[in-house]
């Protein structure tokens, strides 16, 4: 970032280390300090929003060093997937372990336990493998059915903006930023609802109906250009939905596929999967499987694509510090924005590069 100039960026869409040391990976090892924030906010233009991705047990730090380096949080987007498993340690099976106690065979089970690692970030395919049930000591017992994690089910999106020269309406004519693009991102429904934007007979905008006498009730229609925005996403799966039941009003993004991922890459040769520490080895009967887009926190590019589309004005620049394998340049090429893209790892860089060139390609050939 110190090679860019002063107030030169529109707007900053990022997937930062969640510090998490995931997957054994050493560029998760720590949350970027406000040090990063301060040279972000420098090549930010008065108004630019900072839209950030964070870990739940760490966006707190994230959150504090955007806010610490000068940017004001104006809200925190809650991205929700009902896919996704617990890493839970179980504490009956851990006392037992650790006192060397193999008890009886007593059955066995089969259980999903996932490939590439199983990331709450990837797509997951189903690998069942059967495992032996053991009788647990009598001290284990008394744990049975605890554990140490609840199951992950969103991760949160902190939204910054850098602080403005004087009103937002000055601010946005004289730099272009300060403002997010509602209309540009409204989600569409064809259903009706039971509250919302206006009577189907009084036509009054925001009229509700039926919360305090439910014997006057009126249903309601959401307006014709989609409902507002909201600061919660959610991936469609049939967990969520079942869940929230109104979760239609909502934009919703399903993970990235291996198709999303590996698109643009087909030059590329396959990798891995792996682990760099040896603090995390590899486990028995867990596979991975090689890709030509071996990043394992890629973010699907419908997600990039609306956040891009959200705070990012018409042929603006979008910066992501932490690039990764590009999931964000892919998405401003194909909303039609300039892209600068930052990354330590040179694995990661070729990735990016055939991704965003063929995302690149695919929106020239749309113009044509």
């Amino acid at each position: 970032m110190r090679e860019l100039g002063d107030g030169t960026i529109d707007s900053i869409v990022t997937d930062p280390p969640y510090g998490l040391s995931f997957m054994g990976k050493g560029w998760d090892y720590g949350v970027p300090g406000s040090e990063f924030w301060v040279e972000a906010l420098r090549v930010a233009k008065p108004g630019t929003h900072l839209l950030a991705f964070g870990g739940t047990r760490t966006y707190h730090r994230l959150a504090v060093a955007i806010e610490d380096a000068g940017w004001e949080i104006r809200d925190c987007v809650m991205w929700v997937y009902g896919s996704g498993f617990p890493k839970s340690h179980n504490v009956s099976k851990g006392i037992d372990k650790a006192s060397d106690f193999n008890g009886e065979v007593i059955g066995t089970e089969k259980i999903d336990i996932g490939i590439q690692g199983g990331s709450m970030h990837t797509g997951r395919k189903t690998n069942v493998v059967e495992r032996k049930i053991r009788k647990p000591s009598p001290n284990a017992s008394k744990w049975g059915g605890w554990g140490t994690a609840l199951k992950p089910a969103y991760e949160p999106i902190i939204v910054a903006r850098k602080p403005l020269t004087s009103t937002v309406a000055e601010n946005v004519l004289r730099h272009g930023t300060g403002a997010i693009n509602v209309d540009g991102c409204r989600v569409g429904s064809d259903s009706e609802y039971h509250s919302g934007y206006h009577s189907e007979e009084t036509k009054v905008q925001g009229q509700v109906y039926g919360w305090a006498n439910s014997d006057k009730f009126l249903r309601c229609k959401p307006s014709a250009q989609g409902r507002w925005p909201a600061n919660l996403i959610h991936d469609g799966g049939e967990e969520v939905v079942a869940g929230f039941p109104s979760a239609a009003r909502f934009f919703y993004c399903a993970k990235a596929s291996k198709a999303d991922r590996d698109e643009g890459c087909e030059g590329l040769d396959n990798k891995e999967w792996r682990n760099e520490g040896a603090a995390i080895p590899e486990r028995k009967n867990r596979p991975f499987l090689p890709s030509k887009n071996n990043h394992p926190t890629v973010k699907p590019t419908a997600l990039m694509r609306y956040l891009c589309r959200l705070v990012t004005p018409l042929s603006g620049i979008v910066l992501d510090p932490f690039m990764g394998s590009g999931s964000t340049g892919k998405a401003a090429m194909l909303e039609g924005f300039d892209f600068v893209g930052i990354e330590k790892e040179a694995d990661y860089i070729k990735i990016a590069e055939a991704r965003i060139a063929k995302a690149k390609a695919e929106k020239q050939e749309q113009l044509l």
